[in-house]
């Protein structure tokens, strides 16, 4: 039997959905999620707008049921939903009225197992209480931890008799992992609703399902502690920035010279003005990779030049991060070295040795310990908590994933505000 590819519109803009399933569901989508994003920004006009659109495709209104079951499926069965979403922590009681209500208007009832505390057992009871399908769900916050949804799914797939489906990050990789895994319908969103082409990773999706393969992406899977230096060469400081919630920006630190890229975990080092003692020893206790954070007080004289960067080079480091001053610029960018400072001055200081390694430091408002990770690049330098590093860097990923695809849609003839709705989407007083 071949597998049923089910596309999530995860937008709150109609507009951007319809153009996005214009292009992809021609392309080998069986069925069309209205996304709980879009209904909530919409209402359940995007479940009709949907369903007029693609009269022959079956339409699924996520709408995450918790309580009023009755009303939620009548409605959204009366609007042209075929299959209607109901959270599986919800009440025994509320399943059974979503099951009941979708008998009388000709719909069927998913139950959703997102955060559900034993998805096994849960499966089972829904089953029992005339669910037509589950859906394996790792949530978006989940996945960006870096869990995904393939040993759950094979423990509930073979517990219940019904179709069971699985949604979290699923990509062009991991398709054909689902179906091993048990899966009868493979729900995918950013994998087609953030690509540049989605038509193309809605063809790639489907030779995936349809042809056991694993085709390789780049983008759309989420990294592990193993993977994070990968992911954070591929996004831009900005990125992380905005996945930061805008924060971790070492303000006033400049790059020293344009198209610069810098990606390491830190060592930190705290120093007295003008003493480049410290910075200088902890080369020798830095490993391959790291980049020194040097607080030198903001001020100068310069504490790192040509000498210490020919050393930190033979050393194999990543970069240099200065709250001071740094000198024979010229020298370090023909070495092509990624040094980010906040003062350039011919005159140098003296080694007395003051200061502590591997310590916190703070620069300006933002702490900086060592083992955090530091993103440098043409814009400034980022640092990246090593406790909530794997969470970030795939949130930074998610951030350049949607760039893409609105970039793509500006290069289609629309602006930046048509493409983002911006006047509906400020903020009322």
């Amino acid at each position: 039997m071949t597998a049923i590819l089910q596309l999530a519109l995860d937008f709150v803009d109609l507009h951007r959905a319809l153009a996005v399933a214009e292009a992809a569901v021609p392309a080998g989508v069986d069925w069309v999620e209205v996304g709980t994003p879009l209904i909530k920004s919409e209402g359940l006009d995007a479940v009709r707008q949907i369903k007029a659109r693609f009269p022959g495709k079956t339409v699924v209104a996520d709408m995450k049921i918790m309580d009023a079951g009755r009303i939620e499926v009548e409605s959204a069965a009366k609007a042209g939903a075929q299959i209607v979403d109901v959270l599986g922590t919800a009440s025994d009681a509320t399943i059974q009225e979503c099951v009941q209500a979708a008998k009388n208007y000709g719909s069927k009832i998913v139950v959703d197992l997102i955060a559900v505390p034993d998805p096994v057992a849960r499966a089972r009871r829904a089953e029992e209480l005339g669910a037509d399908y589950i859906t394996v769900h790792v949530a978006i916050d989940e996945q960006m931890q870096g869990r995904d949804p393939f040993d759950t799914l094979a423990a509930v797939s073979r517990a219940v008799n019904i179709p069971v489906g699985v949604a979290g990050g699923i990509n062009s990789e991991t398709a054909a992992l689902a179906l091993s895994h048990g899966a009868s319908f493979v729900i995918v969103g950013g994998a087609i609703t953030k690509a540049k082409d989605p038509a193309a990773a809605t063809r790639d999706l489907r030779r995936a399902l349809d042809e056991g393969e694993v085709i390789p992406t780049t983008l759309f899977k989420r990294a592990g502690e193993e993977q994070l230096r990968q992911v954070l060469e591929m996004v831009s400081a900005a990125n992380l920035s905005d996945a930061l919630h805008r924060g971790g920006v070492l303000e006033g630190l400049k790059p020293l010279f344009p198209g610069i890229k810098m990606v390491g975990r830190a060592l930190t080092v705290r120093t007295y003005p003008g003493d480049w003692a410290k910075p200088v020893e902890a080369i020798d206790l830095a490993q391959p990779g790291d980049v020194l954070v040097i607080d030198a007080g903001g001020v100068g004289p310069a504490i790192w030049g040509e000498l210490a960067t020919h050393s930190a080079l033979e050393k194999g480091l990543s970069g240099v991060v200065i709250d001071g001053a740094l000198r024979d610029a010229g020298d370090i960018v023909r070495l092509a070295f990624p040094a980010f400072s906040r003062l350039i001055m011919p005159n140098a200081g003296e080694p007395r040795g003051f200061g502590e390694i591997g310590v916190p430091i703070r620069m300006g408002a933002v702490r900086v310990e060592s083992g955090d990770w530091l993103l440098g690049d043409d814009d400034g330098v980022v640092v990246l908590p090593q406790r909530v590093a794997v969470e970030y860097a795939n949130r930074a990923m998610d951030v350049l994933e949607k760039e893409n695809r609105i970039r793509e849609e500006i290069k289609e003839g629309r602006t930046l505000a048509e493409v983002t709705d911006l006047l509906r989407w400020e903020k009322k007083v």
